[in-house]
């Protein structure tokens, strides 16, 4: 059974992406990109796949392929992801690579909510908006105060720029984790 780093959401209408990574063994290149033209034609009959794109390696001295899936709903990701036909295609594979897979699912805003160590849907939209909305409120005098003295000569342009950059760059390793731990128990509910 699969463990991916972050976890999709389940919504009936939600699209979600798996970016699967693989590290190929030198000299193995040409029967990993067989293998993978073989499990992109079974995943496609799966119910709700809507295509998969690879990103072949630049760097030959680190082999790694990146394939990026698409499924209409998380759960069918989840069919195909657990599928027996899946689990045959992964065997197949492991001669051909120097690690096990790595699997991330990611469906939008839900990768600022995500909590170390646990592995859980995400919060429901309301609730991700509210938290972020506070984490936007929280970081704009933050920004403004620390930058808008370095940058009055700078055009207006540059100056949002540089601003919104700062922004998400603080909302996305400062603010969003300690809102996530803060609200929590409201975000994750206990069942």
């Amino acid at each position: 059974m699969f463990e991916p780093q972050a976890i999709g959401t389940d919504a009936k209408t939600q699209q979600v992406t798996a970016i699967i990574s693989h590290t190929v063994r030198p000299g193995r290149e040409h029967g990993y990109e067989e293998w993978l033209h073989g499990i992109a034609a079974v995943a496609q009959k799966f119910r709700g796949h809507l295509g998969v794109n690879v990103i072949r390696p630049w760097n030959h001295t680190h082999p790694e392929y990146v394939a990026i899936l698409k499924f209409d709903q998380y759960s069918n990701l989840k069919t195909w992801l657990e599928s027996d036909i899946r689990q045959e295609w992964l065997a197949r594979l492991q001669p051909l690579i120097e690690k096990p897979e790595a699997v991330q699912t990611l469906t939008g805003l839900e990768t600022w909510f995500t909590l170390p160590n646990r592995v859980e849907m995400p919060p429901p939209r309301y609730k991700m908006v509210l938290v972020t909305w506070l984490g936007v409120f929280l970081t704009l005098p933050i920004s403004n105060h620390l930058l808008a003295p370095l940058m009055s000569d700078l055009p207006i342009l540059v100056q949002q720029l540089i601003s919104t950059g700062f922004s998400v760059a603080l909302l996305t390793y400062l603010i969003m984790p300690h809102l996530t731990q803060l609200f929590c128990k409201w975000l994750y509910p206990l069942p």
